[in-house]
Formats: structure tokens, C-alpha cells, sequence
């Protein structure tokens, strides 16, 4: 009977069995649902213009409208070494996942073979065979596949996935971690150089005001006692001039290390130069928290997680496998290929547990805990970012109500130190009274740029809360 005739029964038999199995098999383990949120429909009212929907801005730093802010960024994204780890890491699960999916396929092999042999001379009845040594040559295409009766694979698979977009939204993560990082260290770069500034006036004043002081003592109409205070007064000025210029080189350094640039220089610039970025809606959604990479990460957590208590349970059950070879094996290498050196085989096979001592109990345990576990982080994580886009949302509209507070005062502050200039050069008031007004002044100035330069890192704070930014939609023509 020639050798195709006696291998198809062997085929349609194994394709019978392959095929009843498969009808019969089922995935075990949960399937996944997201857990119900017990989150509010919309965060407190901020702005005065109600809108449904607002959908996020990706590239949310261009709001400042600031080319420095904007390439420093750019040049964090491109370098800066925290981000590199996290791409590797993704390429490293996509890598893993790849390797998961390739067993939903059957493995192809190829396996040759020569051999040289001898074999003994003495035969079953004590007398000698013909030749004792001979060659051997074996060529074959050799198939393995195991049957996901149970989804075992499947949920393997799944797993694997999950884990892929997990990484990703990990990357996302460090992503915008880094970009609300070197932001929020510009804006304390340019508080810094509008503090300088502020300095620089104060510095300006006490110098004038020394001056006139020393006039007035070299006239006899000024004590010791007012010089010995408008030095100490420039003194201060000089010392808070030494303690902002330290912390601007200190932002700096932080910048260049963010950004992958040691050593980096930046031009001072003005604070107010910045414009601020628009003011959320009112009743701006929660469910943009869906847009934060570190929520979806969770979520993509707890789908592996999920997945895994398949892979688990699918240890009750018996694993079946397919294999099989097609080739040639003969003693000369010119009949390797012909019709009488075909060698074929087909097997089934099944391996069914019957006693580990509980060793598939533990393991489906266990993934439960951590399916459970993932579940509480997920909801905690969702909990967090409410909070998170709650506070921001508080502190920039807190920082806006002292932002217009404190410029009030530095407008009332600078008319007083008029007032108290004018009447000690005229000899009305004392130099104490100059003295109060210009540390006055000094310290609105200051409490309005940090209020300023606070309520700019709040807007910081609410885009990298909401996962990006938010922008208004487009208004339909009708």
C-alpha cells in the first residue's frame, strides 16, 4: 500500500480528535469587568462656563506659550535617562509577549541526521550478519501543538497583553511625570529671576536711602543711629540677593540634569512674561481621569491579573498535545527523498493531574489574592487622582483670589514708601517709618510673585492630574 494511502487515516483521525476536543473545550477563569466606580459625575464648579465635555489637550505645556518652556521639554523627552528605562521596559514586555503568543500556533521544526555505525557480529543464532558497520542519514519535518482545551493559552496570552499595555501607560506615566517636573521647575527658574528683579529695586532703594541718610547726618539733622539702620537694611537686601541667586542656580542644575543637559545656562526672563493657561469648566467631568496613564496602567494590571487565575485553574485539567513528523530516513543519501524512505509519525498525547499535595489549589489562591490585591489598587489609584485633580482645582482657584490680593498690596505698599520718602526728606517723619515701608514693600512684592508663580504651578498640577490638559470643544456652525 503505498505510504499516502496508509497516512491519511492517521490524519483524519487526528483531525477528529482535534476537532471533538476543541468543540468541547471551554475557557476557564473569570472573564474581565471593570470594577463600578463610586467616584462623583463631575469635580466642584471652577470656572462660570458650563461645558459636557471637555477633551484633553496632549501637548498641555504649550499653553504657556513660552519657546523656552517648550524646548526644554523637547529636549527632556529626548534624553533624559528615566524615560529611556521606561522604553526599554516596554520594548522588554513586548518582547515577552510575543514569546506567550507564538505557542497559540503550532511549532515547525526541521531535525537531520548522519550517523556512522557498527553493530555487533554476532547474531541472535551465532552466526555472522553481512556487513557490520553502515551509515545512517534521517531528514524530517517535525510539529508540535499543544491543544488550549481549557484556555490556558489563551489566558496566558491575555496576560501577556495586558502586561504590554501596562508598560506603556507606565512609560505615559514617567512621561508626564517628567514633562509636569520640568515645568514646574521653570516656573520656579523665572520666580527666581522676577525675585532677583525685586531684589535688584530693593537694592536701588536702600543704596538711595543710605545716601540720604549720610547727607542728613553730615548736616546734622540725622542720627548715628538711623545710619547704623539703613545699613543693616542694605545689608539684608544684599544677603536675600545671595540666597535667590543660589536657589536660581540650584533650579538650573535641575533643569540640565531633567533634560539630559549638565552644565545648562538659561537667560533670566520675566515671570509675568507667562501668560496663564485657561480656566477649567465648570462641571468639568470626572471621567477624563480615564486619559491619566497611571490609571489605565492599574486597569491593564488588573486584566493580567484577572487573566492569571485562568492560567491557574486551567491546572485541574488535562493538557493535550499534538505532534508529528514527515521526513526520509535511509542508509544512502541518494534515497533519502524516494518513495520507500518516507518515514511519517502522529501521536496524541494527554498528561492529567491527579496529586501535587494541593499544589494547584495554592497556585489558584494565589492568583485570586493578587486579582483581588489589583482590584483595591486600581480603585485606590482611581480614588488618588480624584483627590488630585480636587486639590489642584482648590489651589488655583485660591492662588488666583491671592494673586489679586497681594498686587493690591504692592500697589498700596509702593504709594506708602512714597508717602514716607517724601515726608523724611522733608523732615515730617522718621527714618524708621521709610525703613517699615520699604521692608513692606519687599515682602509684598515677594508674596505676590510666589502667589503668582504658585497659582501657574497649580495649572501644572491640574494638567498633569487630568492626565494631559483639557481644552474647549469646537463649536458647531448650527
Amino acid at each position: 500500500m503505498p505510504a499516502c494511502q496508509q497516512t491519511l487515516p492517521a490524519i483524519r483521525l487526528a483531525a477528529a480528535v482535534t476537532a471533538t476536543l476543541l468543540l468541547a473545550g471551554c475557557v476557564v477563569g473569570p472573564d474581565y469587568v471593570r470594577p463600578a466606580s463610586t467616584l462623583p459625575e463631575h469635580y466642584p464648579t471652577v470656572g462660570t462656563e458650563s461645558r459636557a465635555t471637555a477633551p484633553v489637550n496632549p501637548e498641555w505645556w504649550t499653553l504657556f506659550n513660552d519657546a523656552t518652556l517648550n524646548q526644554l521639554v523637547d529636549q527632556a523627552l529626548a534624553a533624559n535617562q528615566d524615560l529611556q528605562a521606561a522604553v526599554a521596559r516596554l520594548e522588554a514586555s513586548e518582547a515577552a509577549a510575543r514569546a506567550v503568543g507564538a505557542a497559540l500556533y503550532p511549532a515547525v521544526g526541521l531535525e537531520a541526521s548522519a550517523s556512522r555505525n557498527r553493530i555487533s557480529g554476532e547474531t541472535a543464532s551465532g552466526k555472522e550478519s553481512g556487513s557490520l558497520r553502515y551509515n545512517n542519514r534521517r531528514a524530517a519535518l517535525t510539529l508540535s501543538y499543544e491543544v488550549d482545551l481549557w484556555g490556558r493559552v489563551q489566558r496566558s496570552n491575555e496576560a501577556a497583553r495586558a502586561e504590554v499595555l501596562s508598560s506603556r501607560f507606565g512609560r505615559d506615566s514617567i512621561r508626564l511625570a517628567l514633562i509636569g517636573q520640568v515645568a514646574n521647575e521653570y516656573l520656579a527658574l523665572r520666580s527666581h529671576d522676577a525675585q532677583l528683579e525685586v531684589t535688584r529695586q530693593t537694592l536701588e532703594s536702600r543704596r538711595e536711602s543710605l545716601k540720604i541718610v549720610q547727607a542728613r547726618l553730615e548736616a546734622g539733622s540725622a542720627s548715628g543711629l538711623e545710619l547704623a539702620q539703613a545699613e543693616s537694611a542694605l545689608s539684608g537686601a544684599q544677603g536675600q540677593w545671595s540666597q535667590v541667586k543660589r536657589l536660581r542656580a540650584l533650579a538650573e542644575n535641575q533643569l540640565g540634569l531633567l533634560t539630559g543637559q549638565p552644565g545648562l545656562r538659561i537667560a533670566a526672563a520675566s515671570l509675568e512674561q507667562i501668560p496663564l493657561p485657561p480656566t477649567p469648566p465648570a462641571g468639568l467631568p470626572s471621567s477624563l481621569l480615564a486619559a491619566r496613564p497611571d490609571v489605565r496602567q492599574a486597569e491593564e494590571n488588573l486584566v493580567a491579573a484577572n487573566a492569571r487565575i485562568g492560567v491557574a485553574k486551567a491546572a485541574y485539567f488535562p493538557s493535550i498535545g499534538l505532534t508529528g513528523l514527515y521526513g526520509g530516513e535511509s542508509v544512502a543519501l541518494a534515497d533519502l527523498f524516494s518513495g520507500s524512505a518516507g518515514i511519517w509519525s502522529a501521536a496524541i498525547g494527554l498528561a492529567m493531574p491527579i496529586f501535587n499535595a494541593g499544589k494547584t489549589e495554592a497556585g489558584v489562591d494565589q492568583a485570586t489574592a493578587i486579582q483581588q490585591e489589583s482590584v483595591a489598587t486600581y480603585r485606590k489609584t482611581l480614588q488618588t487622582a480624584f483627590r488630585e485633580v480636587s486639590d489642584a482645582i482648590v489651589n488655583l482657584g485660591d492662588y488666583a483670589d491671592e494673586e489679586a490680593a497681594f498686587a493690591a498690596q504692592v500697589a498700596a505698599s509702593r504709594r506708602a514708601l512714597d508717602l514716607a520718602q517724601t515726608r523724611y526728606a522733608s523732615g515730617y517723619a522718621a527714618y524708621l517709618d521709610v525703613l517699615d515701608s520699604q521692608r513692606t514693600l519687599n515682602a509684598a512684592q515677594l508674596l505676590y510673585l510666589a502667589s503668582r508663580k504658585n497659582r501657574l504651578s497649580a495649572a501644572v498640577d491640574l494638567f498633569k492630574a487630568l492626565g494631559g490638559g483639557w481644552q474647549a470643544p469646537i463649536e458647531s456652525a448650527g
